[in-house]
């Protein structure tokens, strides 16, 4: 199924951008609110420790699972936000290197922060995500 969602692009805005700077939603969309997708195993364990990469594929992973329960994929998703667990900026985009290649052509905006910590753990990597779809 096609995604109904439009991204939105400006030539008035840096193009260095890995992706769309806004997007919107069409009238009628049951929008989808995920928790923070964590790198967490099914026995609630942190997968792949220390390992930013892995950690954020992860991430992704139970992303998919959640959009999935909600009706939603990956290009039903209208932003997103990466919380990565440092301040070397070498490591947010290692995170973010994974995020983006998980979204593919569907380069949805999105927001990367360096934080202090995260709720699990060992948890370097957090994804959280806003999707919209329209019920047929």
């Amino acid at each position: 199924m096609a995604s109904a969602i439009t991204l939105i692009r400006s030539a008035d805005l840096s193009d260095a951008a890995e992706y769309a700077y806004a997007s919107v939603a069409p009238p009628g969309a049951r929008l989808i609110f995920p928790a923070g997708s964590c790198p967490l195993n099914q026995d609630g364990s942190t997968a792949a420790v220390g390992d930013y990469a892995g950690q954020a594929a992860k991430c992704v992973e139970n992303l998919r699972t959640a959009l999935a329960a909600a009706g939603a994929s990956l290009t039903d998703v209208v932003s997103t936000r990466v919380l990565v667990a440092s301040s070397r900026q070498e490591d947010l985009v290692t995170a973010w290197e994974v995020v983006r290649d998980a979204f593919g052509d569907h380069d949805v905006p999105s927001t990367l922060l360096g934080v202090t910590v995260l709720g699990y753990d060992d948890q370097l990597v957090e994804v959280e995500a806003v999707a919209a779809v329209l019920d047929s």
